[in-house]
């Protein structure tokens, strides 16, 4: 792991999502004249002053305001939970911050607006996918904020009921409305696999909020046509149709495990999936505890669907003035990248340079298609020339 620039606080986490009741409660983000209610944190979940969410060492296939949002400022012993709107949930979302990020900024517009990253989970993720990967950015670029969200039917935001169709570019309009509401102008977006689609939506949909220049990371994912599940590797959809054939509620995670290793889906994958289960019933209550799934298994059907149909190649083919859009091929993920895409890439790179844009191909060695788990620390050291560049430009501007 790369050392955390030299003196560098822990970064900060708030975080907002909805309470596990029938009913999901959504959360305005904190504005300006918010009432702010201070209460010692409960100790399980704070270490050294910072909040710390529970960390899923999990493995992504290709992640509305919501009810309780709490930040924790570092060093300090004091978590602060904001008044809540009940009408204007959105997405369950966490906002981690470097140490030298003004987070006054958003109760005070006159102060400049830190520089923003989205880091976007794939089908079956979640936000927690990427939170150890963002502190670790955090940590090494202090000025930078990372906003990790639960996409819809997923994590968190699952409790949180959306209207159909639930597809590729619902979902991308989901994390528009986010920083909308935040009132954030991301200038990076990072998407691995489905979540890279998530992210070639938002660019394709919209011209504000993004800002200019927009760097757009796609991990191990091709604009177009979809190759999953070769080379005897578990295959997306066949994952979630077997999970839907299982009951909504389980004895114990093992009980998972066994049923998907018994229809030939690999250990490490089965183990991943159960990390979704929560407990449903008290520990210790009787008959047994049971176990159910945090995610909406018929919404991510259908969000894996349109996966598979959705063709954003228009937008790679035609990056608008101002875009640079980074794809990362996994060096063993050869199965999920044809030649043909390759060369439509390598296309797109030279018309992209003309017209003021920009479009460049990278390859992450010794990992497969989770990029983040094989090869975290290769991941870092080229997502960080991003950020490098961002603060030169930043540097020049002010």
């Amino acid at each position: 792991m790369m050392a955390a620039a030299a003196g560098a606080a822990p970064p900060r986490v708030l975080s907002a999502e909805p309470r596990r009741d029938p009913v999901a409660v959504g959360l305005a983000p904190w504005r300006p004249g918010s009432r702010i209610r201070a209460s010692l944190p409960r100790q399980e979940n704070v270490r050294h002053g910072q909040l710390i969410s529970t960390n899923i060492n999990s493995r992504s296939f290709l992640c509305p305001p919501c009810h309780c949002a709490q930040m924790a400022l570092a060093n300090t012993g004091i978590a602060y939970q904001p008044d809540v709107d009940k009408h204007s949930g959105v997405l369950a979302y966490e906002l981690v911050q470097g140490s030298l990020v003004q987070w006054n900024s958003f109760m005070d517009k006159s102060v400049p607006d830190p520089p923003t990253a989205v880091l976007l989970h794939g089908i079956l993720g979640s936000r927690k996918n990427w939170g150890s990967f963002a502190k670790r950015l955090a940590q090494e670029f202090p000025m930078w904020q990372f906003l990790l969200v639960d996409l819809r039917c997923h994590g968190d935001s699952a409790s949180i009921k959306k209207r159909g169709p639930h597809t590729v570019a619902s979902t991308a309009l989901d994390v528009l409305k986010l920083i909308v509401q935040l009132r954030l102008t991301p200038r990076v977006l990072v998407g691995h696999s489905f979540g890279g689609k998530v992210a070639l939506s938002m660019v394709e949909q919209a011209a504000k909020p993004l800002a200019r220049p927009v760097r757009v990371w796609i991990l191990d994912a091709t604009p177009g046509k979809v190759r999953a599940g070769g080379d005897g590797e578990d295959h997306p959809a066949e994952l979630i149709e077997s999970l839907r054939r299982m009951p909504m509620q389980v004895s114990s995670k093992q009980e998972v495990v066994d049923a998907l290793v018994k229809e030939q889906f690999s250990v490490d994958v089965a183990r991943w999936v159960a990390t979704n289960l929560h407990r449903s019933s008290p520990l210790g209550s009787l008959p047994s505890s049971s176990f159910s799934w945090i995610f909406d298994l018929n919404g991510i059907s259908d969000m894996y669907k349109s996966y598979e149909e959705t063709n954003l190649w228009g937008i790679v083919e035609n990056v608008p003035r101002g875009v640079h859009i980074n794809f990362l091929k996994a060096e063993r993920s050869l199965h999920r990248w044809a030649l043909e895409d390759l060369q439509r890439i390598h296309t797109a790179e030279e018309l992209a340079a003309d017209e003021g844009g920009g479009v460049e191909m990278h390859v992450l060695e010794d990992a497969g298609h989770w990029v983040h788990a094989d090869n975290p620390d290769g991941l870092f050291r080229i997502l960080s020339s991003t950020f490098r560049i961002e603060a030169t430009i930043r540097g020049m501007q002010n």
